[in-house]
């Protein structure tokens, strides 16, 4: 996996884990379709994302709201 840019912009796919923040410490994290990120100031480094959590197949399965590091998000490999 290769870490995500500092920038999220809504159209990305990232891959939301334990380094992402310690609510995702599930045993492999999730996909995420950003659709918007809040530009409201927060903690250095962190922001509220919206989108959609997807499956393995890359079908959305739920809305959410997320609040996570940037530097901890990880993009798919694009195979």
């Amino acid at each position: 996996m290769a870490t995500a840019e500092r920038t999220v912009r809504a159209g990305d796919v990232v891959l939301v884990g334990r380094a992402a923040s310690v609510q995702f410490a599930g045993r492999a994290g999730f996909a995420f379709r950003v659709v918007g990120v809040d530009a409201r100031p927060t903690y250095a480094g962190w922001a509220w994302l919206d989108g959609y959590q997807l499956d393995n197949l890359g079908r959305a399965v739920a809305r959410r709201r997320i609040f996570v590091r940037r530097a901890g998000l990880a993009r798919p490999r694009v195979t």
